[in-house]
């Protein structure tokens, strides 16, 4: 693995992993929405967005965070590996609301400066509608790269837990 994706609707748990997996690995870890968002939650432009894109992607290794459906196609045929994390809407938004509640006030490590945890009803609604808008798009897409690319899909959290102890133990793998 030397350049990876890990995607997968919010709250799943894909930017703990990428960071976990980058300690492990050694690889650094690109967080998108520390790219994406400006102060106060302003979203930078497509042009910019796409710039910053093609110069992080023409890193020698990361592991990237972050979905970003327009540029998931784009960010795959740079990958080696993608990871898909495919849970139910009701963890990811228990663990959307939970991440809300303990981090009230703050900005949250992976997000950009100055942009405090919040919850909106856009936002809940896109975590509750991910697997029926986006889930099927990006399975096709990897679909295309099934061949080419190590995909690791991701159904529970155990399968998490149980691929990271394969860094502990590399026959495992």
């Amino acid at each position: 693995m030397k350049k990876a994706l890990v995607i997968g609707c919010p709250g799943s748990g894909k930017s703990t992993f990428s960071s976990t997996l980058g300690k492990k690995s050694d690889i650094p870890v690109i967080h998108l929405d520390l790219f994406y968002w400006k102060p106060g939650w302003i979203s930078c432009s497509t042009q910019e967005f796409d710039e910053i894109l093609r110069n992080l992607l023409h890193q020698e290794t990361y592991i990237m965070d972050g979905n970003y459906s327009r540029t998931i196609d784009y960010r795959i045929s740079f990958a080696d590996t993608v990871y898909l994390f495919d849970f139910s809407r009701f963890l990811c938004l228990y663990r959307v609301i939970k991440r809300r509640i303990l981090n009230h006030g703050k900005t949250g490590e992976y997000m950009g400066k100055d942009c405090r945890e919040r919850i909106d009803y856009e936002f809940i609604k896109s975590v509750w509608n991910f697997r029926k808008r986006q889930r099927m798009q990006i399975i096709n897409i990897l679909d295309k790269y099934k061949q080419s690319k190590n995909i690791v899909i991701f159904r529970k959290p155990k399968d998490v837990t149980d691929y990271m102890k394969s860094f502990e133990h590399p026959s495992l793998r």
